[in-house]
């Protein structure tokens, strides 16, 4: 009832965002007026020196009065728009600060919403959980990975043994290959015993 009659109450920050409007607004025509006041203070000038010249001394006390007022009306709006440009400043930093707050309430909502949603015993429970699944992971992956590993080493092993039994099958025909080659004349020096037995029976006989 009371926002048909009086209108729809405004926000602080729609409050904000008119009143520096405003204020922009105004220092805009302050702006103009110093422009005009500037445009004015050329002109009077050039007729001071235009009276000067025509010794007109009377009309030329009466412009530089008129010369000083200018001066200082522009003096005068040159502090207003610095102290209207100060306030629009003060007015941007509300601003700020009220869309900051604005921002921080909404988290505080959203954080206070999900504290109430958050079921503490039941996070809990979901952490003991996840800490006996991972520890039991952990342990099978370490026993999968030591039988993986026991299944290489032995498949290695056999490989380097077989390897192995081959290179000292190879060394030991070599070294047999190479006595037979050097078997006869080794073997003549014991063949005299062979040939002095018949001569023995021989002997033998003759007795």
């Amino acid at each position: 009832m009371l926002n048909l009659l009086f209108g729809k109450r405004k926000t602080p920050a729609e409050m904000l965002r008119e009143n520096k409007r405003r204020l922009d607004k105004s220092i805009r025509e302050l702006e103009r007026e110093r422009t005009q006041l500037q445009n004015q203070e050329k002109k009077l000038i050039a007729e001071i020196k235009k009276m000067a010249k025509q010794n007109q001394m009377s009309a030329v006390k009466v412009m530089a009065k008129d010369l000083i007022r200018t001066r200082h009306s522009i003096t005068k709006f040159y502090q207003l728009k610095s102290q209207l440009q100060g306030v629009s400043l003060r007015m941007q930093t509300l601003k700020s600060t009220q869309a900051m707050s604005d921002a921080m309430k909404g988290v505080t909502k959203a954080m206070a919403v999900m504290n109430r949603q958050l079921n503490m015993p039941q996070l809990q429970k979901i952490m003991m959980e996840f800490e006996r699944q991972n520890e039991k992971m952990e342990m099978t992956t370490e026993v999968m990975g030591d039988a993986i590993d026991d299944a290489f080493e032995g498949e290695g092993e056999e490989e380097e043994t077989e390897e192995l039994v081959s290179q000292v099958l190879d060394e030991i025909g070599c070294n047999l290959d190479a006595d037979l080659v050097s078997a006869p004349s080794a073997a003549a020096p014991v063949a005299a015993p062979a040939q002095r037995e018949p001569q023995l029976e021989s002997a033998e006989g003759g007795v």
